[in-house]
């Protein structure tokens, strides 16, 4: 087992404070990240403080992950030692049901594995999110980043872009086409799939896309829960994990 640092919540009436934990070690398909930055979702709040109900202590949120590989498994195809890569909403799936194999795994008919607060079937334990400095996931579900974004910029898309992308794509929303709402018929993707997810990021970074972020340390996460639930939010939240010693 790997050791680990992060930040967590350990009840719904607490701050999160430091948390020492562990990650497996690299499987043969896996890839190690050291999380460089991570993004703050309103999401992260939510399950934090237990208001979807199910939340398991402690919880390590995070689920917006901007990272550098440090390591990989003997069976790794798709990344090598030193790539930019990012982790969104999900680290695995049953892979074999209709929806997985259609793209869809968030979806999956044996229910994804989330990147935190989901039970881990790798440890027997819950999944610990990018609140942290690094994570262990297998290849599947890594994405690749370009470097010819900002780094901390692009961790918003793995939750906020691939949100946003995955309807415009599904109703085949082009250029020169203005959306709207006829408040008639409700329709989510939940997230994206990965490889939509992938899509997306690399339709940003021809384009040069990203995300209008406030830089922030690890120690300022409870102030930026606070502000998040005041609206005193001008840009995306994203933690430089650099601060977290």
């Amino acid at each position: 087992m790997l050791p680990a640092k992060g930040y967590a919540a350990h009840s719904a009436q607490e701050p999160l404070k430091p948390f020492s934990f562990e990650r497996r070690d690299p499987k043969p398909t896996d890839v190690q990240i050291e999380i460089l930055f991570c993004g703050v979702c309103h999401s992260d709040l939510h399950i934090a403080r237990n208001e979807w109900g199910g939340t398991t202590y402690p919880c390590v949120p995070g689920h917006e992950i901007a990272g550098r590989v440090v390591k990989v498994g003997r069976e790794v195809k798709k990344f090598k030692e030193g790539d930019l890569a990012a982790v969104g909403c999900m680290v695995d799936s049953d892979r074999t049901c209709p929806n997985c194999k259609a793209g869809l795994e968030q979806f999956c008919d044996s229910g994804a594995t989330f990147t935190y607060n989901s039970p881990d079937p790798h440890t027997g334990g819950m999944t610990y999110g990018g609140y942290s400095k690094s994570v262990v996931v297998d290849q599947d579900f890594v994405l690749r980043l370009s470097d010819k974004l900002d780094l901390a910029s692009s961790a918003p898309l793995l939750c906020a872009g691939i949100t946003t992308w995955s309807p415009l794509r599904k109703w085949k929303v082009g250029k020169g086409q203005k959306v709207g709402v006829p408040r008639r018929q409700l329709a989510g993707s939940l997230i994206g799939g990965i490889a939509e997810t992938q899509e997306m990021l690399d339709f940003c970074a021809d384009r040069g896309i990203a995300c209008d972020i406030e830089l922030i340390k690890i120690e300022q996460i409870n102030e930026a829960y606070e502000r998040m639930l005041k609206s005193d939010v001008k840009y995306r939240f994203v933690i430089d994990m650099a601060s977290l010693v």
